[in-house]
């Protein structure tokens, strides 16, 4: 096994054997296992990041699978297990034939790399486990793989490692595992973040709560995961971050939670942790976080987020029109205007990120101005511009599915009929996009918050170590490639001089890389995505 903090030099590492199993009873599992867990590529969309790599050194991926770090960490003492996420390196044919079983996990957006996952696994005559958000919603859609978990860790799981324990062959027929009681998020174990190389990723994840009080008609999150939020204890967040940090993680860590404040209380009972914890450390990293965006109203809460080095939010905004909002359900984004909301972050030194969805059944032939006139006034640099997609398990499809407006044709962008024709929807979609990631808009956005949003950060004190030959050396490679890539060969070079001339003379090179990296991305996504090379919804069954 590899030491804390040594990269690896593949996707693949086995785990010691561990004491401190969660889940019960211990007893009964004798033959040790060797579990390899895989994680699915995601295709290119908005958040990924895939054509910034070309920019970044080693970084080939976003952030690491929650889930499966979980999972990989919940094995019986004794079994050991091989990690793999697609999105660096693909699992080998040697990690199958060195496994007993293979454990995938993914989202609905996943789905076609699953089915492949699990089509190498029987190939080598492996079984193939499935567990996670898209087989927990539509179990229907995976008959080929051996075992299939649904929901939370917990009971299913204890049943699932004791069924590999006694038997590891292929059973005759699919087995259906439900979790029936859930284990608490209190007695989680901390992820097998050992089996990262953080080096490869932009961002590490945790997670600190469960579930969301909110019924947003779209959202299958409270069907999921339920509406009451449960918690993890502040000590557990702490081990965790001790625990990335030691394995080499420097960047940032983003809360995977759907949404952070769902209980208001626990988050106010945690901050005082993270900000005693980054001043212990000498704040070596910046949080992000997802929130309704009703968190606007809280100045303490948004004062104590800022102390902590909390420094991006996304928020599920999805449309400036206050019609549309109620008709989804979405009244938390009424308790005050929105763009007073989205100017309060930004006077907390947050960055916020938008969540936007064209294809609604209020959209109109207006709907196109209301979207852009939004992005010029709020000013956010990035929007996650979707096409509405109905998921199953949620308000939304039970209602489309009884109005007749659930489309199954693969080459649809979108599985909703609109109201609006097709064609004129994905002609709104695809100028808001198009508008959004304009160049030169996209830099004058990230100008305004340099001006507006990054002066009300928390001012913190010089990190020990961090002036090295190394250091220096990777962002001077850095710059040098953003400023070759945008300033010289992309045809939007003006707008990047544009932006980056005034920072390069007052030596602020940081900004110039770290928005030069991510427009770098969003540009060249969106004229893909509007030249039709990319689906327009991240759920789309449209295979290109």
């Amino acid at each position: 096994m590899f030491p804390l903090g040594q990269a690896m030099s593949d996707s693949s590492l086995a785990v010691s054997d561990r004491t401190d199993w969660p889940l019960q009873p211990t007893a009964g599992y004798a033959c040790a296992r060797r579990i390899l867990c895989v994680f699915p590529r995601y295709e290119p969309s908005l958040g990924s990041f895939d054509y910034a790599y070309d920019l970044t050194g080693n970084l080939r991926a976003f952030m690491p699978p929650q889930g499966l770090l979980v999972i990989a960490a919940s094995v019986p003492a004794g079994w050991q297990v091989r990690f793999a996420d697609e999105n660096i390196d693909a699992a080998k044919p040697e990690d199958f034939a060195w496994a007993d079983a293979v454990f995938i996990s993914g989202m609905h957006v996943q789905r076609h790399r699953m089915d492949d996952i699990c089509r190498r696994a029987h190939a080598a005559a492996k079984p193939a486990v499935l567990g996670g958000p898209s087989v927990s919603a539509c179990p229907e859609l995976y008959p080929e793989f051996d075992y299939i978990h649904i929901g939370e860790i917990g009971d299913a799981t204890t049943e699932l490692f004791a069924m590999l324990a006694r038997d590891c062959a292929r059973p005759r027929a699919q087995v259906r595992l439900e979790t029936r009681e859930r284990l608490p998020l209190d007695r989680f174990p901390v992820p097998a973040y050992e089996l990262v190389s953080f080096e490869y990723y932009f961002l590490g994840s945790i997670q600190f709560s469960s579930g969301c009080p909110f019924t947003c008609e779209f959202c299958d999150i409270p069907g999921l995961y339920g509406r009451v939020p449960r918690m993890k204890r502040p000590d557990q967040i702490i081990a965790e971050l001790d625990k990335m940090r030691a394995c080499g993680l420097s960047t940032a860590v983003y809360f995977v939670d759907d949404n952070f404040i769902a209980n208001r209380r626990a988050v106010r009972e945690l901050i005082p942790h993270l900000i005693a914890w980054q001043e212990k450390h000498s704040f070596p990293i910046p949080f992000a976080f997802e929130a309704t965006l009703n968190i606007a109203k809280y100045d303490d809460l948004l004062a104590d987020l800022r102390d902590a080095n909390f420094t991006g939010i996304f928020c599920g905004i999805e449309t400036p029109e206050l019609e549309a909002l109620r008709q989804m359900s979405k009244k938390q984004n009424m308790t005050m205007p929105i763009l007073e909301a989205v100017d309060r972050l930004n006077g907390y030194g947050m960055e916020v990120i938008a969540g936007m969805i064209i294809g609604l059944d209020t959209d109109s032939p207006d709907t196109e101005a209301r979207v852009t006139t939004f992005i010029e006034q709020s000013n956010i640099p990035m929007l996650t511009l979707n096409l509405l997609q109905a998921l199953p398990r949620t308000p939304l499809w039970d209602r489309l599915e009884r109005e007749g407006r659930l489309s199954q044709e693969s080459d649809r962008e979108s599985n909703v009929v609109f109201k609006l024709p097709y064609e004129q929807t994905i002609a709104i979609w695809r100028a808001c996009l198009e508008y959004a990631y304009d160049p030169e808009r996209l830099f004058r956005r990230y100008d305004y918050q340099i001006h507006r949003t990054y002066p009300h950060r928390r001012k913190l004190p010089p990190r020990p170590g961090q002036l090295t030959i190394a250091n220096l050396k990777r962002g001077l490679t850095m710059l040098f490639k953003v400023c070759w890539k945008l300033g010289v060969l992309a045809d939007y070079r003006r707008a990047f001089w544009g932006y980056a001339w005034p920072r390069l003379k007052e030596g602020r090179i940081e900004e110039i890389i770290a928005t030069g990296i991510i427009a770098k991305h969003l540009i060249t996504f969106a004229r893909k995505a509007c030249a039709g090379e990319l689906n327009a919804s991240h759920y789309s069954n449209k295979v290109r």
